[in-house]
């Protein structure tokens, strides 16, 4: 098995640190509706600029459309995850996988003293493993063409 390189802060440099995000306070219809626009499954919740919870597709199919509930009455806070699963930029990208799958869950924020930096999705992290497996394949390649030319 090819040893996966990388932190996620890297991915995170490469994809780029947009954060998308509601207030506790907000409606899950205009979380929704946010989350359509970004073309993203999942927001950050953050008060007074401190994540405080992450909400997702998931969330609103289970506890909105699920319990009966209406989405432009039920709020945000009422249905997110909270606390947050959430790493350092210096994490491994192996380490970041393995907790993610752990914890049954595709959106893994990136905290640095109490300050959201970015945001990886599980497919995010799968994109990079293949980019750096693509990379080590093409430096073997190049390795056994130079020292066996045909």
């Amino acid at each position: 098995m090819i040893k996966m390189s990388g932190t996620v802060g890297s991915v995170l440099h490469r994809k780029g640190n947009e954060v998308c995000f509601v207030a506790p306070d907000e409606t899950v219809y205009d979380a929704i509706e946010k989350m359509a626009d970004k073309g993203v499954g999942a927001l950050l919740v953050i008060a007074a600029g401190k994540l405080v919870g992450i909400i997702s597709e998931r969330d609103y199919a289970r506890k909105v459309i699920l319990k009966g509930r209406s989405s432009k009455t039920t709020l945000v806070n009422e249905i997110m995850a909270s606390p947050v699963i959430s790493v350092t930029s210096g994490q491994a990208v192996d380490e970041c996988m393995a907790l993610m799958t752990k914890s049954r869950i595709r959106h893994l924020p990136i905290v640095e003293n109490e300050k959201v930096l970015g945001v990886v999705s599980l497919g995010d992290l799968v994109k990079w493993v293949v980019s750096e497996q693509e990379e080590t394949i093409e430096h073997l390649h190049n390795y056994i063409s130079a020292k066996y030319p045909t």
